[in-house]
């Protein structure tokens, strides 16, 4: 595929696919809205916790959803992403793409599916046998909750491990500004570091909402160079760019300053004239004073 049809079809799916990355933004934003709202537990102990997310049944589910739903927009956009950076630099690994895609959608359907699970013995739990720690204990002991989790927290950080990649190679091609490449990979180290919390969430829907803004072609200060040529523009180094300021300073100096119209060169005395500066030869010698 040459530039210009690359270019082409990007025309085509960018509208589409900022509005993916936006939704990306705003399911995750509502999926954490969801789990604040309605009854919290106020202690850590198991037997109230069951009982609180059997009450809590519904909201639970619609936010596992919502958060399914934002994972995966958020795989399909960061997909969209690598398939770009794969047209302006083929030999990008494309291990990378299939990191994201399984990463996500185990993720995705791995929410969905322990919400599910845990109400269910939830529901078990408040429904049928005494309520004790110990039937609370037996209810959620088995294998499949801690697989689930375990299964969960794998998923997620391969899906930031690809993040990361998927920011760099972005920037490095010039698709990202040094910004949002750096910001994205600020957000996969929190993500691997903070995995399911309040700021590691935040900071993926602030980067999301961003790159929709940049994909949609409305990014403040312009869209980057590789993003019209379909080709690779990799950001200048930081050499490059002091080496640039310092012509740009030497230019403006030179432009400024004055130009001295040189002195002519002295005229040439002609051929056997006499000459103006007297020789020792040709000086008058002093009188010597008379001895008395």
């Amino acid at each position: 595929m040459t530039a210009h049809d690359q270019l082409a079809y990007e025309s085509r799916v960018r509208p589409r696919q900022a509005v993916v990355a936006g939704l990306a933004a705003l399911l995750l934003v509502a999926a954490a809205a969801v789990q604040v709202i309605g009854p919290q537990a106020k202690v850590s102990e198991l037997t109230v916790q069951l009982i609180l997310l059997n009450k809590r049944f519904p909201l639970d589910l619609v936010g596992a959803v919502l958060q399914s739903l934002g994972i995966l927009a958020f795989t399909w956009t960061l997909s969209f992403l690598f398939d770009l950076i794969r047209a302006r630099r083929p030999e990008t690994a494309a291990a990378t793409r299939i990191v994201v895609v399984v990463a996500g959608v185990v993720s995705a359907v791995g929410a969905v599916v322990y919400a599910t699970l845990l109400a269910i013995k939830a529901h078990q739990f408040v429904t049928s046998g005494t309520q004790t720690y110990p039937e609370a204990k037996h209810l959620t002991g088995g294998a499949a909750l801690p697989v689930l989790q375990t299964l969960d927290i794998a998923a997620q950080f391969a899906f930031d491990i690809a993040l990361i990649l998927i920011a760099l190679n972005a920037m490095r091609v010039g698709l990202l500004t040094r910004f949002m490449g750096y910001c994205g990979v600020i957000v996969g180290i929190a993500g691997m570091l903070l995995i399911g919390s309040a700021p590691s969430a935040a900071l993926q829907v602030f980067w999301m909402g961003a790159l929709a803004i940049l994909i949609a072609g409305r990014w403040p200060g312009g869209e980057p160079p590789a993003w019209r040529t379909g080709r690779a523009e990799p950001w200048p180094s930081t050499q490059e760019l002091r080496e640039q300021r310092m012509k740009a300073r030497a230019g403006q100096s030179g432009a400024g300053t004055p130009r001295v119209k040189p002195a002519p060169p002295p005229a040439a005395e002609p051929v056997g004239a006499p000459s103006s500066s007297r020789t020792r030869a040709g000086t008058p010698k002093r009188k010597r004073k008379r001895r008395r």
